[in-house]
């Protein structure tokens, strides 16, 4: 990758990480482009040369946020099941991952949960895509450990796996803000057992 490149690269990862801090403190409408160049330290026609509008920078912004949240999810899993782990396992292994994810990425979770809800979005359709990406990942093992006997086949695999991305982003969202003193092991640890309880049940 050339210098022109790179710089580039630098360049809107640092306005991305501007305008996802902004807009989750303030929300979209109230924050404007001026303020997301003075906190990315670019000048503004720099916001304009990365993305025409803000509109379109904040759809990148979801689009690359959750497709990063579900390679995340994705290599978790796989990890667990080369590594000769059950589906159920590799499931516990996307919770961690999606902790850990939004531990590292708070105000994006927060930012992503906020518009999940806002149906009148002009990125709506593009936030529908990117969290079915990120859902598509969690279905795929849950039919797998459905298919291999771990779950029943009565599992309703689309809701569940709603369930269990909700559930994470919420819970990780919850303790970051009202209980900071917990450790992200107590955290995995008790969503591990609402998971052993509720998802697995008897089968395990």
């Amino acid at each position: 990758m050339d210098s022109s490149s790179t710089r580039r690269r630098n360049t809107r990862r640092r306005l991305f990480e501007a305008a996802v801090t902004l807009i989750a403190e303030q929300g979209f409408s109230a924050t404007t482009v001026d303020e997301i160049a003075e906190r990315a330290g670019v000048a503004k026609g720099t916001v304009y040369y990365n993305f025409e509008s803000k509109t379109v920078l904040f759809e990148e912004l979801l689009r690359h946020g959750i497709e990063m949240l579900a390679d995340s999810l994705r290599r978790a899993a796989d990890e667990m099941t080369e590594g000769g782990g059950s589906r159920i396992e590799a499931l516990d292994a996307m919770m961690r991952a999606g902790l850990d994810f939004a531990s590292r990425y708070p105000s994006l979770a927060q930012l992503y949960l906020a518009e999940l809800w806002r149906t009148n979005r002009a990125w709506q359709s593009t936030l529908t895509q990117v969290r079915q990406k990120a859902i598509a990942v969690i279905e795929s093992v849950l039919r797998e450990a459905v298919a291999r006997g771990e779950l029943g086949e009565e599992t309703d695999v689309p809701l569940t796996a709603s369930a269990l991305f909700g559930m994470v982003l919420v819970a990780a969202l919850d303790w970051r803000s009202f209980q900071p003193e917990r450790s992200i092991d107590e955290v995995h640890a008790a969503l591990s057992r609402l998971l052993q309880g509720r998802v697995s049940g008897a089968v395990m």
